[in-house]
C-alpha cells in the first residue's frame, strides 16, 4: 500500500530542512525568507529495516526491495489559511491527499532566522496551524452540510445518518476539538465523510519539535511547551534537529550512529518519524522472497494472509491456495527456508490467518 505523509507548519519554522534531511534529498528550496516554498517538494523514502538486509544477506541475495513512503513538503500556512491567506487553501488541499502529518514547529533561538512571529512561541505555532485545519474542515463540512440537508427529504434512510454525524463533527470542531477525537469514528457513516471529505483534522498528527543539537539531549523549554499543548490531542512528539540531520545524509550507518550518540539521540529523525507513523496508522510489514529478492510490504494490522497476497499481485489473492509462513526470528535462527522446515517450524495458514509483523510468507496460488 501507498503511504503518504505531508509535512507541514509555519513559514520559517525549518520545515524544507527537515524535509530534505528526512529524505536525503536536496530538492525543497531553503532560504531565509517565508514562503520560499510554494509547489509540493515530493519524496519517495525506504523505510529502514534492518530485517530486509539481514533476510537477503542470511538468503545469499543482493537484491533486497524495502517498503516505500512518500513525504510531501507542502509551503507554509500562515493565520487566514482556511480563508487563502498565502495561498492556504491551495496548501490546505495538499494536505488532504496524504495519510498523515507531521506538523514541525521551531524550538530554537537564532537571531539570524526570521520567524513569522516577533518571539518563539511553539504554543502560539501549534495553535495557529490546528486553528486553521479545524476552519477549513468547518467550512467544508458546512457545504455539506446544506446538501445533505436537502438530500434527507428525498431519502431519509440513506442521508439522515450522514447528516446526525456531520453535525456531531461541526459541533466538536466549533468546541475546538480535532475530528480524530470523534469517539464514533466505527460507524459507517463517518467512514462515508471520511473518505469523501478527507478530514484534516481527522489525520494523525506527529508533532516534530525542531531543536539546535543542545535540545536533543535534553527536552529545551520550548519542547516542553510543545508536549503540554500536544498532550490534549493524544499526538505523537518527535525531537529532531533538521540542521544535524543533514549532516547524516552521506553517512554510513555506523557514522551515524556514532554520530546521535554524541548528539544525545538514539535513532535519527527519520527513524523516528517513520516508526511512529506505522504506529499510529497501524501498519507493519511482511517479506516476500525468491530466488531473486528479498522484498518488505506494507498492510494494516489485522489483515488476512488472502489479503496480504493481493498486495503483491491480484492472482496471488485470486488463486489462492495457502501461506507457508516463518517468522523473521525463526527464519533467522535456522538461517535459511530450508533448515527452518526440517526444524518443523514452518508454518502452512490459510486464507483467514492473520500476518504478523515480520512474518516471511511464500504463498501459493492457482490460476
Amino acid at each position: 500500500m501507498s503511504l503518504s505523509i505531508g509535512i507541514v507548519g509555519l513559514p520559517n519554522v525549518g520545515k524544507s530542512t527537515a524535509f530534505n534531511a528526512l529524505t536525503k534529498a536536496q530538492n525543497a528550496e531553503v532560504a531565509n525568507y517565508p514562503f520560499c516554498t510554494i509547489k509540493p517538494n515530493r519524496a519517495i523514502v525506504p523505510v529502514p529495516d534492518v530485517r530486509v538486509e539481514k533476510l537477503g544477506e542470511l538468503a545469499n541475495l543482493n537484491t533486497t526491495i524495502h517498503a516505500t513512503i512518500e513525504f510531501v513538503d507542502i509551503a507554509g500556512l500562515v493565520k487566514g489559511a482556511s480563508k487563502g491567506e498565502g495561498l492556504g487553501n491551495q496548501f490546505l488541499g495538499n494536505i488532504r491527499d496524504t495519510d498523515a502529518i507531521i506538523h514541525v514547529i521551531r524550538c530554537f533561538d537564532d537571531p539570524n532566522v526570521v520567524h513569522i512571529s516577533e518571539a518563539i512561541d511553539p504554543r502560539s505555532d501549534i495553535e495557529i496551524i490546528n486553528i486553521e485545519l479545524m476552519l477549513a474542515d468547518l467550512e467544508q463540512l458546512e457545504r455539506k452540510i446544506e446538501r445533505l440537508t436537502s438530500q434527507v427529504k428525498g431519502d431519509k434512510k440513506t442521508f439522515q445518518p450522514l447528516l446526525d454525524t456531520a453535525l456531531e463533527l461541526k459541533k466538536q470542531l466549533e468546541d475546538g476539538k480535532h475530528v480524530a477525537l470523534y469517539p464514533n469514528k466505527e460507524a459507517e457513516a463517518y467512514r462515508i465523510l471520511n473518505a469523501e471529505m478527507r478530514f484534516l483534522t481527522g489525520k494523525p498528527i506527529i508533532y516534530a519539535a525542531n531543536v539546535d543539537e543542545a535540545g536533543l539531549a535534553k527536552d529545551n523549554d520550548y519542547v516542553k511547551v510543545v508536549r503540554e499543548v500536544t498532550a490534549k490531542y493524544n499526538a505523537e512528539v518527535v525531537v529532531l534537529c533538521a540542521k544535524l540531520e543533514e549532516e547524516l545524509v552521506g553517512m554510513n550507518a555506523e557514522e551515524q550512529s556514532e554520530f546521535l550518540k554524541l548528539a544525545g539521540a538514539e535513532e535519527s529523525g527519520l527513524e523516528q518519524t517513520i516508526r511512529l507513523s506505522y504506529s499510529i496508522l497501524g501498519l507493519i510489514s511482511f517479506f516476500s522472497m525468491n530466488e531473486r529478492e528479498v522484498r518488505a510490504w506494507t498492510i494494516s494490522k489485522g489483515t488476512t494472509a488472502v489479503k496480504a497476497a493481493g498486495v503483491i499481485h491480484t492472482d496471488f489473492e485470486r488463486g489462492f491456495i495457502r501461506a507457508e509462513v516463518i517468522s523473521f526470528e525463526i527464519f533467522a535462527k535456522h538461517g535459511n527456508a530450508a533448515a527452518t522446515r526440517a526444524a518443523g517450524e514452518m508454518r502452512l495458514e490459510g486464507k483467514e490467518y492473520i500476518v504478523q509483523d515480520g512474518d516471511v510468507i511464500l504463498f501459493r496460488f492457482n490460476v
